[in-house]
């Protein structure tokens, strides 16, 4: 039973290993654990707390509080309003709240504002997952250009090492000089750097589409190779109609248009502050102090001499004393209530031009709002454009390059059959063989670059990247 266990473990991990990914995969992949878009949509998230929190200002503010006091020393007690030498303990509790009635609508002002925010930095991390979803989609074709080019680099090696065999059986036999097999030799070790070189450069498209991924986990890394035709027809639409749609879909357009309107509200917030400001205020106050008592009754004490009178007689006065209790906390905090409520108008006639100073300022963010955004679409047409022009112009290129490598590839048969019968030299065998290895990976290299652009015009159509 372990063995059964040890033997399905391991081949789980060896699939895993060698597990191959399309396009949607690695884009997937890349947009769930690339850092700087969580570090947007982080951000993001905070402008979504702004908003939340420019709600909750207008509605009423409440706080609560309470105090707990000794004094020592000779004071004026504030419940009892009379003076205290010894130690003397008070409390006091309060509730108070107030709401903005009025002010020049700066905080609706404010309210659109950072919704509009919110929505444009939505927007900004949508901008980003596409952004990264074309360097994938680049990367991904790369990959498979650069495989392409290897198979061609090994198919070169390995004709010339046919070559080479037949070369030295030939100069055994006397038939050819030993100086032949030595060209072929010479020229067999440059295709050897050619295929060696075209592996590295595929281990670095790899890594290349890996890091864009955040992918470290996979050792056997690899792609899948999808069917890629390039067929001879040109773009069918054209620049003006892409570009249409690419104002239409694109998070980057939309991100300025929010961030327009997001810098609208904040000027019209601004110039509300500039409104004379309506609050209403309440507050509910009470107390206790250790000095108050209640008089509960009056006692006899007996007299007291007072005076004499001018023939001698003495006159004497009754004396009495009060008879009290500590008054209780729950009296005295139900004596002691204390009720406000009232309106506080705010008027604001210098205040050192930060109200001027903010509104200018607001006006600038606006303008380079809009500057912003007429840049974001001219760099919009400007990309549709080249992409669409380099389209066309790659599309014209494989055509001819395509007819290179027809001709190409005869010269190199003919070269070969000529080379094979001692006609030509080592060296032009091997001019006819580059000269085809250099039209294929010219084909190659048109052939993908088409592609990609198409892409590119399909990212900005709003299409989904995959073959």
């Amino acid at each position: 039973m372990r063995s059964v266990l040890l033997f399905i473990f391991i081949s789980v991990a060896l699939i895993t290993r060698s597990q191959t990914w399309d396009l949607p995969q690695c884009i997937d992949y890349a947009l769930k654990h690339n850092i700087s878009l969580k570090q947007a949509a982080l951000n993001s998230e905070i402008n979504k707390n702004n908003t939340l929190q420019s709600k909750a200002a207008i509605l009423p503010s409440l706080n609560a509080g309470a105090q707990h006091n000794y004094n020592f020393g000779q004071t004026i007690d504030r419940f009892t309003n009379t003076f205290a030498n010894t130690q003397v303990l008070s409390q006091n509790f309060y509730l108070s709240g107030s709401v903005v009635l009025w002010s020049g609508l700066s905080q609706y002002n404010t309210i659109k504002a950072n919704q509009y925010n919110y929505l444009s930095g939505e927007e900004n991390v949508k901008q980003l997952a596409n952004d990264l979803s074309l360097n994938v989609a680049n990367a991904y074709i790369g990959v498979i250009f650069s495989e392409e080019i290897l198979k061609i680099s090994q198919k070169q090696f390995d004709i010339t090492n046919e070559q080479l065999v037949r070369t030295q059986k030939l100069v055994n036999a006397g038939a050819v000089a030993k100086s032949i097999e030595y060209d072929i030799k010479a020229q067999l070790a440059n295709e050897q750097v050619n295929v060696t070189s075209a592996e590295n450069n595929l281990t670095l498209s790899l890594l290349s589409l890996r890091q864009l991924m955040n992918l470290d986990s996979v050792s056997n890394f690899s792609v899948v190779r999808p069917n890629l035709e390039v067929t001879d027809n040109l773009i069918l639409a054209d620049i003006q109609y892409i570009y249409e749609s690419g104002l239409k879909t694109q998070p980057s357009i939309k991100r300025g248009e929010y961030s327009i309107l997001s810098a609208e509200k904040y000027l019209a917030a601004s110039k509300g502050r500039i409104s004379p400001t309506l609050t209403f205020n309440a507050s509910l106050g009470t107390g206790t102090s250790g000095l108050a008592k209640d008089v509960l009754g009056v006692n006899f004490t007996g007299y007291q001499l007072s005076g004499i009178t001018s023939g001698g007689d003495s006159v004497y006065t009754p004396t009495s004393e009060l008879v009290t209790r500590k008054t209780t906390f729950a009296d005295q905090f139900n004596n002691n209530a204390n009720k406000v409520v009232g309106f506080t108008l705010n008027i604001p006639l210098f205040n050192g031009l930060q109200t001027y100073t903010s509104v200018k300022n607001a006006k600038i963010n606006m303008l380079n709002a809009q500057l912003t955004q007429d840049l974001a679409k001219q760099n919009l047409y400007k990309t549709i454009s080249q992409a669409y022009i380099s389209a066309n112009a790659s599309l014209n290129k494989y055509s001819a390059t395509k007819l290179s490598v027809d001709a190409a590839n005869e010269s190199f048969k003919y070269a070969q059959q000529k080379f094979d019968a001692g006609v030509i030299s080592a060296f032009d065998f091997s001019t006819a063989k580059n000269r085809l290895f250099a039209a294929e990976s010219n084909l190659l290299q048109a052939k993908y670059d088409y592609i990609f652009k198409l892409k590119v015009l399909d990212y900005y159509q709003g299409k989904p990247l995959t073959f």
